[in-house]
């Protein structure tokens, strides 16, 4: 008796994924054969409802020793009452169907790398892998008697043992942020994109939970194997060449490149630069920068944005939202060596934030950063080093939360079939970074970026908005683009990061 996986639910109650019912199809060669069943009756009918080739069929019947031959399985309950049908009408003896459910997404595309899909072994990626245990419960069982030639031995035993169905998780997703997050990005990239991809997470700034991830392609959760976004993925290809590509397209599509992958951050990294120099009392709101379009740092050249004359005297909130990378620099370098690598540690951003779920990345901090000052004036401006995009933006709620880091997470309680809560999140800070002094002067820096700065375009009537641009080298060639904003901006409550490949 198979027991029901587990729904999962956004914050608000939307089911995500369920298990619907349907029935295994299967026949008997051995019950077949003793009942003296018409063996083409069966076959030629069961092909017709079932879309089978008849053939298939009377090959499984010659098998006259097994009592399982499956046909169909999770056929949907409108395909099972044929079959029932079929049988009943012709009093045949050896056909079988099993009661068994089949899991479902209600919303197609929404979130379909956050909650990943199910195959014959359970949970095959997302949520429905990392909480393949919790959602997949215990299986039932009927005893019954038989003969030893397998026949039933009627009222002689029959044991019925309860199916234990899984338990059910309630997420932090909001399926109408997700909606907008999905359009958003689907937009930037049909605008401005090369179709690499864009990926976009929006974070409740005070708790780590996940309201919002979405990533560029996406595919169906109710059909994981079709290459959804063709236009993207499949560009140009025959069908015999998608055919061969096939396995690596798939995976390129239920790929969650928020989490999965890693990017040099770019000049979104200065809202961490300046949070550790405000901290450190390396800088001052009245400090002033001389930006003269470049810089030279043990003999390499680095250039500004605006390249000479470029951006003069500046003081810091200018500076920021010039995002200058001279005046940069300067500040990376009052910070030092030490003390720099010592808060990319504390920010979490050599390793994993230990978000709940599958296959995500470590960022990358090349040792040199320990010594190398040309290294560090790199870092300071956000290049040379790869984060994750999940890891970089629980450090910029940081950033702006009152200097709290926070471990991301996406499911904040797990109920078992009675609705009593069996574990639910705890969502204490890993440490404090920076002090509440310190975020508060971030905000007000970050949102000047917005009302006079780069990321001007991110204002919203009647919002205040704090924000970041950034634009990073690849290696390669090519470049990545992101935008990091929070709101509202005088008492953060959530914080989005955008980025577009190329």
């Amino acid at each position: 008796v198979e027991a029901s996986r587990g729904t999962i639910y956004d914050r608000n109650g939307t089911i995500l994924a369920m298990s619907a019912s349907a029935e295994d199809i299967f026949i008997s060669p051995k019950e077949i054969i003793e009942n003296d069943q018409d063996q083409n009756l069966i076959a030629g009918g069961l092909a017709e409802i079932l879309d089978l080739d008849p053939a298939d069929i009377l090959k499984k019947m010659e098998k006259t020793n097994s009592q399982y031959e499956e046909l169909k399985k999770k056929a949907d309950d409108e395909l099972a009452d044929k079959v029932r049908e079929f049988i009943n009408e012709n009093d045949l003896k050896g056909v079988f169907i099993r009661p068994t459910s089949k899991r479902t997404y209600p919303k197609g595309t929404l979130a379909s790398q956050v909650i990943g899909f199910t195959n014959d072994l359970g949970g095959a990626m997302g949520l429905e892998a990392a909480y393949n245990d919790e959602l997949t419960g215990e299986n039932g069982m009927v005893v019954t008697a038989r003969d030893r030639d397998g026949r039933s031995v009627l009222y002689q035993y029959d044991q019925y043992f309860d199916a234990e169905n899984g338990c059910d998780l309630h997420t932090t997703l909001d399926t109408t942020i997700q909606y907008y997050l999905e359009k958003g990005v689907q937009e930037l990239e049909a605008r401005f994109g090369t179709g690499k991809g864009a990926e976009g997470i929006v974070m409740d700034v005070n708790t780590g939970g996940i309201l919002a991830m979405a990533s560029l392609p996406t595919y169906d959760l109710n059909a994981p194997a079709s290459i959804y976004n063709k236009e993207m993925l499949a560009a140009g290809m025959t069908d015999e060449e998608l055919a061969a590509a096939a396995d690596t397209l798939q995976n390129m599509q239920w790929r969650n490149k928020a989490i999965n992958d890693t990017f040099q951050p770019g000049s979104t990294f200065k809202i961490l630069t300046l949070a550790m120099a405000l901290e450190e009392n390396k800088v001052k709101m009245s400090d002033t920068f001389n930006c003269p379009g470049y810089v030279v740092i043990e003999g390499a050249k680095i250039n500004c944005s605006k390249r000479a004359p470029g951006h003069g005297q500046q003081n810091l909130t200018q500076a920021f939202a010039n995002s200058c990378n001279p005046a940069f620099i300067n500040i990376g370098l009052r910070i030092g060596n030490d003390k720099f690598y010592q808060y990319m540690l504390d920010f979490g951003l050599t390793e994993k934030t230990g978000v709940d779920t599958t296959g995500e990345a470590s960022g990358f901090v090349n040792s040199e950063i320990k010594y190398s000052t040309l290294a560090l004036a790199c870092y300071a401006f956000g290049q040379n080093f790869n984060v994750t995009p999940i890891a970089l933006l629980a450090a910029q709620c940081a950033c702006v939360n009152g200097g709290y880091l926070y471990t991301p997470y996406l499911v904040k309680e797990i109920t078992d079939q009675n609705g009593n809560v069996v574990s639910k999140h705890d969502s204490t800070p890993i440490r404090q970074v920076v002090s509440g002094e310190t975020s508060a002067l971030v905000r007000d820096i970050m949102e000047y970026e917005v009302t006079s700065g780069t990321g001007k375009n991110g204002q919203v009537a009647g919002y205040r908005i704090g924000g970041k641009t950034g634009t990073a080298d690849k290696v390669g060639g090519g470049v990545i683009v992101s935008f990091v904003c929070f709101a509202p901006a005088d008492d953060p409550q959530v914080m989005m990061l955008l980025t577009l490949d190329e």
